[in-house]
């Protein structure tokens, strides 16, 4: 007896061998390259594109063991990637641009452009006297020194003709922002328009009484948040760089057709979002960030040159460049994209 249960697990053994052998690199029994990957912020509702992949085991069909974390702002994971101590994450192209310029020796490159359309903005209340850009004069502005829309701020001040002496500029707390306006601490604050715009919704502040105003509006001519890579990583694992954007597009279509579904994957590493509040500001991203017409016609992910190229410019009317004035394709890298059959919008 005990002979023959030992020539049955030989045989396991050998086939469990030849089974190890002969699965396909993108199957089960490969080897899994792990990806650390860093968000912008916390976990809202916009970022449900880079999580329902995760609760759908995308990432893993591409081979890829993925984690995501939190993040306080959208130029903190451009600090964790260029350390290494993140592999990808999801941070202001413009923010990228100026940290390439100041760090030569890190040179990440964005592989995939999410908000076509920025979420920059500076959010007033009509009741606090803010209906304008030059009606910031005189007021008081509350702005996290890590905010990507504040970020901003120089180019909104110049094209919009404020002067920036009569605007008082209070650094605050990304928790303490919202709640600030809300009490008329601040007339208006610095942030991304679904963020600011629903949590002062949520404190309570009347609908009608809160003014977005969407820099993009105002003459504030750039791109927004983009995927990012550590350049060691890329080089060394192109094609896990590959499978995870074939992932995350995957997702992205599926968040912009059910975002209601989508949203669960938010509410699950969320114990204090409500699923109203978390939709309505996805809701808001995909409409006014991600569905642009430019997306409509040329699918997502890409860029248009000419356009990057602009905003750069833009970019060098309020910042002094240390080294060359950089090149779209300094920035972008468009190898990793998945196809433009992929990548298209429907």
């Amino acid at each position: 007896m005990h002979a023959f249960y030992a020539g049955r697990l030989a045989l396991t053994a050998i086939w469990a061998g030849v089974l190890l052998v002969t699965t396909p690199v993108s199957g089960v029994m490969a080897a899994e390259t792990s990806i650390k990957f860093s968000l912008d912020f916390k976990f809202e509702g916009p970022s449900a594109p880079f999580l329902l992949p995760l609760d759908k085991g995308y990432y893993k069909a591409e081979g890829l063991d993925v984690s995501i974390d939190s993040a306080a702002g959208s130029l903190e994971p451009i600090n964790r990637v260029a350390s290494g101590t993140y592999d990808m994450g999801f941070g202001d192209i413009n923010s990228l641009i100026k940290f390439r310029d100041a760090n030569p020796g890190t040179p990440i490159k964005a592989v995939f452009m999410v908000y076509n359309k920025p979420p920059f903005a500076v959010i007033g209340r009509k009741s606090r006297g803010i209906g304008k850009p030059t009606d910031l004069e005189g007021k008081k502005l509350g702005a996290p020194a890590a905010d990507g829309a504040y970020a901003q701020w120089p180019i909104f001040v110049q094209v919009n003709n404020i002067d920036a002496a009569k605007v008082t500029i209070e650094n605050v707390g990304f928790p303490v922002r919202e709640p600030m306006l809300a009490a008329g601490q601040v007339d208006a604050i610095t942030g991304f328009s679904f963020s600011s715009f629903i949590n002062l919704k949520d404190k309570g502040v009347p609908v009608d009484d809160i003014v977005v105003l969407l820099m993009a509006d105002h003459g504030v001519n750039l791109y927004g948040n983009v995927i990012i890579v550590n350049p060691k990583f890329a080089t060394e694992h192109p094609d896990a760089v590959k499978g995870f954007l074939r992932a995350f597009v995957k997702g992205l279509k599926e968040t912009v057709h059910s975002p209601s579904t989508a949203v669960d994957s938010v509410l699950k590493r969320n114990d204090i979002a409500k699923k109203p509040t978390e939709l309505e500001r996805l809701s808001m991203a995909i409409r006014d960030n991600i569905v642009t017409p430019e997306v409509k016609a040329n699918g997502y992910g890409g860029i248009d040159v000419a356009r990057l190229n602009a905003a750069i410019e833009q970019i060098g009317l309020t910042y002094k460049w240390k080294g060359a004035k950089p090149k779209a394709e300094d920035i972008f890298d468009d190898s990793y994209l998945p196809s433009a059959a992929d990548r298209k919008f429907n």
